[in-house]
């Protein structure tokens, strides 16, 4: 049996997956805010609940927002902020008793769909996380490569190309990809054209409707994620592109995006696919249950 926790900054959620992919038990919880002991009170209950209810012992991999650092092990560039600088690795290892798999959710998610979802039989797939935040994850013959600094596959801190003048980022640059793509990045990309605040979901629902203002912001929105994974394509020329958070629900980017991403990639003929997530908001955890396969 494998558990695979999705650490969140709202929600913590424990999923029990049998040897074929079969989910045999899923549970979440709200994540105690900027409370680091009770995080991992709560991750341990979870886990200590699961085996007690099923019975059974397993393997533990964690999502994590965020990664370790490759020298001290302890975790970086989280934005649940109570993790920057603890061992948590190490802490929950104590208290489960138990070696522990960790990865950046983002890897977890592209993990989880080049398993066994919509990137299944691939061998290089990049998952591209277009929620709150731009994140990515990349997986090579089924496994995460997290890279040299753990950082592999962070697309969302590359400038935008085309773009020279972008909003600030909370990393402290300016025009990184996430302040175009990510979901309030949408919403402030309509404002700036438009002055009028509409929510991610208002917008599209206004270009559904034939306002010709919502429509134009996403053909911006088109153009820049066309210009921005072409990057992706000459750099890491996966296989299989798996859009996950919440604007992969948005169908028009799987026809649009693949017919503008050809003028910014350096071939004549482009096999990379273009796919919505298999297992949706399951494909985070999912995937830290997978990091034990093999």
């Amino acid at each position: 049996m494998r558990l695979g926790v999705d650490l969140g900054g709202t929600k913590i959620e424990v999923l029990a997956l049998a040897d074929t992919g079969e989910q045999l038990l899923r549970r979440r919880i709200p994540t105690p805010k900027g409370d680091y002991p009770a995080t991992l009170a709560a991750i341990t209950r979870l886990v200590q609940e699961a085996e007690a209810e099923l019975g059974q012992r397993g393997s533990v991999g964690i999502g994590i927002p965020g990664t370790l650092a490759g020298d001290t092990g302890l975790v970086k560039n989280a934005n649940s902020t109570c993790l920057i600088g603890q061992a948590l690795q190490q802490d929950l290892e104590a208290r489960l008793q138990r070696p522990l798999r960790l990865a950046n959710d983002a890897n977890c998610f592209a993990l989880s769909e080049a398993v066994d979802g919509a990137a299944a039989g691939a061998r290089a797939v990049f998952g591209a996380i277009l929620g709150t935040g731009v994140g990515g994850g990349m997986v090579l013959d089924g496994k995460v490569w997290g890279g040299a600094n753990g950082i592999a596959g962070e697309w969302g801190h590359n400038p935008l190309p085309g773009e020279p003048d972008g909003p600030p980022c909370y990393c402290g640059r300016r025009g990184c990809t996430e302040t175009w793509l990510s979901g309030p990045a949408l919403a402030a990309d309509h404002l700036r054209h438009t002055g009028m605040s509409l929510s991610p979901q208002a917008i599209v629902a206004g270009a559904e409707a034939g306002m010709p203002a919502c429509e134009a912001t996403l053909v911006r929105y088109e153009t820049r994620l066309a210009r921005a994974l072409g990057g992706v394509i000459n750099l890491f020329d996966p296989e299989v592109i798996v859009l996950g958070g919440g604007l992969s629900r948005l169908e028009r980017l799987y026809q649009r995006v693949p017919g503008l991403w050809g003028a910014h990639v350096f071939s004549d003929t482009i096999c990379t696919r273009l796919l919505p997530p298999r297992h949706g908001d399951s494909s985070g955890v999912r995937g830290a249950a997978w990091l034990w396969e093999g």
